[in-house]
């Protein structure tokens, strides 16, 4: 009986040894032909949005279109410095406004009375405006560099082959009948 135990036992093993070399060979074919895929095949235009939406940039890194970071890095700088400029510029006139309404005559403000109130309001208007525009122009550089990037995510396996031609000559048969005609042919 101990001898039938060992038998089976050496069955068993062999057998599940077997199974298992079956399910490695087969993930290891997968893993072969997924890295024998080109990266235009394994390209895809959901991971390249969600890293341009995570940083920015990213995702035109991860499509292999370099040139367009500093674009992205560079719109969405001069946006936050716009941020910066005109809300320093803002906060400015807004206390020199409040410094002239509050009624106050100790508080001076820092233009010591050179504008009127209705001129500081002006301007301070102005830059709010124009910060409040800074914020849209940074929230719309942001949006493109993620659609840039799942656009062109999308248009990776596009492929044009050099073997497509445009022909446009004279409509033989037209010109047969006497009339005049071009002739537009697309070779594929």
């Amino acid at each position: 009986m101990r001898g039938l135990l060992t038998g089976s036992f050496l069955v068993l093993t062999l057998a599940l040894t077997a199974q298992n070399d079956t399910l490695s060979t087969t993930a290891e074919e997968r893993s072969d032909s997924t890295s024998r895929l080109s990266w235009e095949q394994r390209h895809s235009p959901a991971r390249a949005t969600l890293y341009s939406a995570l940083l920015p940039g990213s995702g035109q890194v991860y499509n292999r279109k370099y040139w367009k970071v500093p674009i992205v890095l560079a719109g969405l700088g001069t946006s936050y410095y716009f941020i910066r400029q005109n809300r320093t510029e803002y906060l400015r006139y807004k206390e020199a406004y409040i410094a002239v309404v509050d009624g106050d005559p100790d508080t001076i403000d820092e233009f010591e009375g050179r504008f009127s109130a209705a001129q500081l309001l002006d301007v301070t208007d102005t830059y709010r405006r124009w910060m409040e525009w800074s914020y849209i122009a940074i929230g719309l550089v942001y949006l493109l560099n993620v659609v840039d990037a799942a656009v062109d995510a999308h248009f990776v396996r596009f492929d044009v082959s050099p073997d497509l031609t445009l022909g446009i000559g004279p409509s033989l048969g037209l010109a047969a009948q006497g009339a005049l005609g071009l002739q537009i042919g697309l070779n594929l």
